[in-house]
């Protein structure tokens, strides 16, 4: 697997980061853009975090570790942060296990601002292949972005953490590994499966969900905000991905579309028991300090899905076209 094309830019900051990446002498650099959830600032935030993954065609692997980069994705991320700080503030008296207990209250009926409940209920097969298609963003690349923090923890909490990624990567299968089960849904659904691809389609609400998970896990010291994140995907996971086999089935997809929330459904209700009771427990055994960190990380991962919820939701249901619409439904 190689990287993906550089996407086209979104603003002025974008732009020079881009045409230095090509090769371009370096500029002054623009002012930072005003609001740290708009396209602009989370596209650039996105290309600097993916260069620590598998890069992109034609930008040679050193700017990994470029110091000007470096500098610059540092104030992008203290802008990214100190605005999730302020939205989604942590009161001293929470705990995590009480954060991970309100993920569980499962609504009853007609539930406003769930993409898996519209999905289900009311959603489309063209609306599946835009949910998809922003998704691949992180799915193809699942699991990578938790296992930085597997050096950062010790004892009862890695030994849980590595046998949770150990099923996320296959279980030593790379046909099995889930990023491979996604390709395989994307395939079903008629989705260019390249990494990446969707990248240009992409909202700023798409950027930002995965952008967090590369912040967390880049940084030592957010540690626990990436155990609350992880526990977050892990304790929701199974009844939206039983809702989404569900919308698959209704909306007559092929198999390997059906079998990647399937597989979720059984794996990460395991999943979801050894993450409460091991890796976040083990890590507050450990470091109780870490708390409000943890429950930081599950507050501003619920805080990031419902903006792209609301975004998607508000598209479809006014019947606007999605952003990524075109070239999601015609790949």
């Amino acid at each position: 697997m190689t990287g993906a094309p550089l996407p086209a830019p979104r603003g002025p900051l974008s732009a020079a980061l881009l045409a230095t990446l090509r090769g371009s002498p370096v500029p002054d650099p623009p002012p930072l853009p005003a609001d740290p959830y708009g396209d602009d600032l989370q596209l650039s935030l996105y290309v600097l975090y993916e260069l620590h993954y598998l890069g992109f065609d034609g930008v040679p692997d050193d700017r990994e570790w470029d110091p000007r980069l470096l500098a610059l994705r540092a104030e992008l991320e203290a802008r990214f942060l100190h605005a999730l700080r302020t939205d989604v503030p942590v009161e001293l008296s929470a705990t995590a296990a009480q954060a991970l207990d309100e993920l569980q209250l499962e609504p009853v009926g007609e539930v406003d601002g769930s993409l898996s409940h519209f999905l289900r209920d009311h959603g489309t097969l063209d609306h599946f292949r835009q949910y998809a298609a922003l998704r691949s963003l992180y799915h193809l690349k699942e699991a990578d972005p938790h296992a930085w923090v597997i050096p950062r923890l010790r004892g009862r909490a890695k030994a849980a953490m590595v046998a949770v990624e150990f099923d996320e990567f296959g279980g030593g299968r790379a046909d099995e590994i889930h990023a491979q089960l996604f390709a395989d849904l994307m395939a079903d659904l008629g989705l260019d499966t390249s990494y990446g691809h969707y990248l240009d389609t992409a909202p700023a609400e798409a950027l930002a969900t995965v952008n967090q998970m590369s912040l967390f896990g880049l940084h030592r010291t957010l540690r626990g905000a990436l155990v609350g994140h992880f526990a977050t995907v892990e304790v929701t996971s199974s009844p939206a991905s039983r809702r989404l086999a569900e919308a698959l089935r209704r909306m007559d997809a092929g198999p390997a579309a059906v079998r990647f929330y399937t597989e979720h459904v059984e794996a990460d209700a395991v999943h979801e028991q050894v993450v409460r009771h091991e890796v976040v427990a083990g890590l507050l055994a450990d470091e109780p300090h870490l708390e409000p960190d943890v429950v930081f990380g599950i507050r501003t991962t619920g805080h990031l899905e419902a903006r792209l919820a609301a975004h998607l939701l508000n598209t479809w249901q006014y019947h606007r076209p999605a952003q990524e619409k075109d070239q999601a439904t015609t790949a």
